[in-house]
């Protein structure tokens, strides 16, 4: 895994945390950056070690502020680059979404743009209570991607994707618990720690059934409605796994289940 500026991985046990890494720019996002986030996850979704996914932003300010728009006149400053640069940031949403694994956004301070399109694109948010999120293509002149506007309907409904998009206000941390864009928010002294332990708890969860059912669950939102081929067998397989054996004679011990599968 190579290093690019403005991103780091750290590792605790099972949990890798993808760290946006630029707190003096409120960790803005550069198109460096972009084209580095789908080899940076596949490395990590090819690592047996890896159970769970974190992604934050560094510092106290930001998760991210959106993406760097200083570079805009540069990389993004006609139809023709813009295409190249929106490929490349839909790229990039698209590792994190699809990843096999689960993934956690833990959000702190400004959650804006692109910083909200990264976080939408991991399965689970947390935020504390200093958090703002927004997504501000009409104070810029842009249209947000079909595959990023159908994350945010997916998560909050279509009317309140329409009221974020189009006003392009922010929404403090407790409006984005109650319209379903985050699933947590905690005191800010705590989002580590309360993070922390949802992976925690995620690694100790039999990874096939965890990942089986991200599985099935992005078909559905993706429009399928009747069992397949393919989820018929992520089901059936479940049984002739020894996760499946020590889940059930756990159980009948009254004791905690240790999982193997990863």
């Amino acid at each position: 895994m190579s290093a690019v500026e403005g991103l780091s991985v750290n590792r605790e046990d099972a949990t890798a945390t993808v760290v946006l890494d630029r707190p003096q720019a409120r960790n803005a996002i550069t198109l460096e950056m972009y084209e580095a986030l789908p080899g940076i996850v596949a490395d990590l979704d090819a690592d047996p070690a890896v159970k769970v996914v974190v992604v934050r932003g560094a510092g106290d300010a930001a998760f991210a502020a959106g993406a760097d728009i200083k570079e805009f006149q540069r990389v993004r400053a006609d139809s023709t680059s813009a295409r190249s640069y929106n490929e490349r940031v839909a790229a990039a949403e698209g590792a994190i979404a699809s990843l096999s694994k689960p993934t956690v956004a833990m959000v702190h301070g400004f959650c804006i743009g692109g910083g909200c399109g990264i976080a939408l694109s991991c399965d689970l948010r947390f935020a504390d209570d200093q958090a703002r999120f927004g997504i501000t293509p009409a104070k810029l002149g842009l249209v947000y991607s079909l595959e990023s506007t159908k994350r945010l309907v997916d998560v909050v409904g279509p009317a309140k994707a329409k009221w974020i998009l189009t006003t392009g206000l922010h929404v403090p941390a407790e409006e984005a618990l109650r319209i379903g864009l985050v699933e947590r928010v905690v005191p800010a002294g705590r989002l580590a720690e309360e993070t922390a332990e949802l992976a925690r708890l995620l690694c100790t969860r039999a990874q096939y059934s965890v990942r089986a059912t991200k599985s099935i669950i992005g078909r559905i939102l993706a429009g399928q409605t009747v069992d397949d081929e393919h989820t018929t067998g992520l089901r059936a397989s479940s049984f002739d796994t020894d996760d499946y054996a020590e889940g059930v004679q756990a159980f009948l011990e009254r004791r905690e289940p240790v999982f193997r599968w990863s």
